[in-house]
Formats: structure tokens, sequence, C-alpha cells
């Protein structure tokens, strides 16, 4: 019953990767993707919630350049994606497989502003569409 509902939960539910363009790129190109160096290390590929995205910005990638965030579709994963205390004793999505780019529901730049990234206008209102 209690997992039902948590799977009900997650449905629907879009989560994002934030990933270095050269990365995305390649992962385009072969059609696949193991993730960066720290998912390869962990053995999981990491993903943040709209709520998370942000921080995660903030304290793993300040003042990186050539970022792009990435939104996928939680539920398009499937059992190989487990929700998992992180930062703070917060759920976070992290991915058991390979990641497949076409599952992407859009991409889109994460400019470094000099003091945080720019996520784009609406990007939390998904509605499926890039925004």
């Amino acid at each position: 019953m209690v997992r039902e509902r948590r799977a009900r939960k997650i449905m629907g539910k879009t989560i994002y990767k934030i990933m270095a363009g050269d990365l995305w790129s390649e992962a385009l190109r072969l059609g696949k993707s193991t993730g960066a160096a720290i998912d390869r290390r962990d053995g999981f590929i990491h993903f943040s919630t709209a709520a998370q995205a942000e921080e995660t910005a903030r304290l793993h990638f300040a003042g990186q350049h050539g970022l792009l965030l990435v939104a996928f579709e939680a539920a398009d994963f499937g059992a190989d994606l487990k929700w998992e205390a992180s930062r703070g004793g917060d759920l976070f999505p992290h991915l058991y497989a390979v990641l497949d780019p076409a599952r992407a529901k859009w991409a889109v730049p994460l400019p470094w502003n000099g003091g945080s990234h720019g996520f784009p206008e609406g990007w939390r209102d998904d509605l499926g569409k890039s925004p």
C-alpha cells in the first residue's frame, strides 16, 4: 500500500540532470551515458527534483560554464530509479542504469551569471515543452 502510494506520487514527476555540455553531446552521439565522473564513482546517475536543482547547482557546479539542465520523466526509468536520502535527508532520484538521452524531455543551457546559474524562466512549470 505504501509502495503503491509512493509509485503514484512519482508518476508524472519531472527530474533534472545538470550536465556538462560536452558530456551531453557525447551521450547524444553514443545514444547512452554513464554520467559524469562522480556518477560513475558513486555507481548511479545523480538527478534532482525541481525543489533540489538550484541548490545542487550552487553546491556542486558553482562557477562552471557550459552546463545544461536536462529534464526527464521519473516514471520512464521504472525500477532503475531509486529515491534515496541524501543532502539534509531529502530523497533524491538516483538512476542505477545507463542513461538513454532519447528519454530527455528537453535540454537547455544553464549559464553561469557570475554568482549563480541562470535557470530558464518557467522551467519548474514543465508542461512537456521546452521552457
